[in-house]
């Protein structure tokens, strides 16, 4: 029905353009600001369920596909497609940000209509970078979004929102310059910017040691790895809670998808000379950044930490699976590469609702102390069940979708080396610890104070973002097999991909 349909440009244009009229409705008209921002993220979401009935999950090839010329001097293209990791993370941008307009709804006040334009935008570029198979048109998406979030956290940020701005564009636009010259390489090679023909050219050793820490590079800021992950917690802590949740719960999952789309498919045997690099980075991300969380008094940098040593389940996943691969494990392979896609979709949502649990406190208290709270299970029952619920799923609780990722990640890294996968398994105990001892002074035990006495329950807005986060979660700790079969194919193509060596 809708495959001749430019799906994929409306979802990218969709929200660009209707950024426009909110706008235009200007700071004077704050409440239309905000239904026009709902309506057009709604449409959008709805866009991206259009992509389903006829998408065909069997198959590994590109679908939906938009090819036009852009810049034809230099053979760049206008070329957009999806295949099932695609389509996974193009879902979870339209549905998160959707939450995200509403959890802004009674939160930002202040220029609200610019707010609600930056989100809009900052949601059609990263559709873009999901759906680009052009590799300058990646780009150009990829560095795009820097600048709504720039935005963002540097007009309704906190105290040291400048301070934060600066540290995150710094960082990730000279990262992405090493992505840049790497591609410029590339395209002096074969005459053209397109992944599929990036994938297929012959390469020295040399050269893909060279591409392979250009990438390496850009996408290890952008996920973040230690040691290029300290611009999140300060934007983190600085951001606005719906600058947070997309922070979180998208922006980071570009770095991994990165990985898949460029380092594994064109330099694969630099990927697998270099993936215990990766894998290092990886176990001191998940060990040694959660001793850090452990410590943190603030609620959001907390979670921050928590985010960055979540992540690296998603870069050793990838890079564990490459020694599978071409040590004639393909099983093992698919499920180290799993696991990292289903872990990205479940921490979005996890993610995403500790955030926006967060900015329900703060929303009360003006504060993200952890000190200043406790007790609130005294006041906010509802809230409290919810938080948690989601604390239980950062843990990797089974029956929850953090529990699923990690565990198929564990499950690979065993196969490829028992300490490694070991390593990764005690970080779950790290896990627990830091999110239960947040757990334990901010919900349980007395009052703590007059502020915490008479904080109200969360209102219908904040219940529905949270129990739709909820729903999610669960769903997909019940359920994974719906998501798995969607990206089983790509996945598959994949690890048949890397097994072959590219050396020239």
């Amino acid at each position: 029905m809708f495959a001749n349909w430019p799906l994929l440009s409306l979802l990218i244009w969709l929200p660009i353009l209707g950024a426009i009229p909110v706008l235009l409705a200007g700071d004077k008209r704050p409440d239309t600001a905000r239904l026009l921002a709902l309506i057009v993220a709604v449409l959008t979401f709805a866009v991206s369920l259009c992509m389903l009935p006829g998408f065909d999950s069997s198959s590994a090839a590109m679908q939906l596909q938009e090819n036009h010329s852009w810049i034809e001097t230099l053979n760049v293209r206008y070329h957009l497609g999806v295949d099932g990791i695609s389509v996974a993370l193009v879902l979870l941008t339209t549905f998160t940000s959707v939450l995200v307009i509403i959890l802004g709804w009674g939160s930002i006040d202040e220029r609200v209509s610019q707010y609600m334009a930056a989100m809009l935008v900052l949601e059609g570029l990263m559709v873009g970078v999901f759906c680009a198979m052009d590799a300058l048109l990646f780009y150009v998406f990829f560095e795009g979004m820097l600048i709504p979030m720039f935005i963002l956290i540097g007009i309704w940020g906190g105290a040291r929102r400048v301070y934060a701005t600066l540290k995150f564009f710094i960082y990730t636009f000279f990262g992405s310059i090493f992505m840049l010259i790497g591609l410029i390489y590339l395209y002096f090679k074969t005459g053209s910017f397109e992944l599929a023909t990036l994938a297929q050219v012959g390469l020295s050793g040399k050269e893909q040691a060279w591409l392979f820490f250009a990438f390496l590079i850009a996408f290890a800021v952008k996920v973040p790895m230690w040691p290029v992950h300290t611009w999140l917690p300060d934007a983190h802590v600085e951001a606005p809670t719906g600058g947070s949740v997309v922070l979180a719960a998208i922006m980071l999952k570009i770095g991994g998808y990165g990985f898949i789309r460029f380092s594994l498919p064109i330099v694969p045997d630099a990927s697998m000379e270099y993936a215990w690099v990766v894998i290092a980075m990886s176990l001191v991300a998940v060990v040694y950044v959660g001793y850090v969380a452990l410590v943190q008094e603030d609620m959001k940098k907390l979670i921050a930490y928590s985010s960055i040593a979540h992540m690296g389940f998603v870069t050793l996943g990838i890079f564990v699976s490459l020694s599978l691969a071409r040590g004639g494990n393909a099983t093992g392979a698919a499920i180290g590469i799993q696991g990292a896609m289903v872990q990205m979709i479940s921490h979005g949502f996890i993610s995403g609702a500790m955030f926006s649990c967060v900015g329900v406190l703060y929303d009360r208290l003006h504060t993200r102390m952890i000190r200043d709270y406790g007790g609130v299970v005294n006041t906010m029952p509802r809230f409290a069940t919810l938080f948690v619920l989601f604390a239980m799923a950062n843990c990797g609780l089974p029956g929850t979708s953090g529990f699923v990722g990690e565990f198929w990640v564990i499950l690979a890294a065993f196969q490829s080396n028992p300490l490694v996968g070991a390593l990764a398994a005690f970080t779950l105990i790290i896990g627990a610890a830091y999110t239960l001892w947040l757990v334990k002074r901010v919900i349980f035990g007395e009052v703590a104070n007059d502020k915490v006495a008479g904080l109200s329950d969360m209102n219908a807005r904040e219940t529905f973002v949270l129990v739709t986060f909820a729903i999610a979660v669960l769903l997909f700790g019940l359920w994974p097999q719906p998501l798995g079969n969607l990206m089983d194919a790509p996945i598959a193509e994949l690890v048949k991909h890397i097994v072959i060596s590219k050396g020239a």
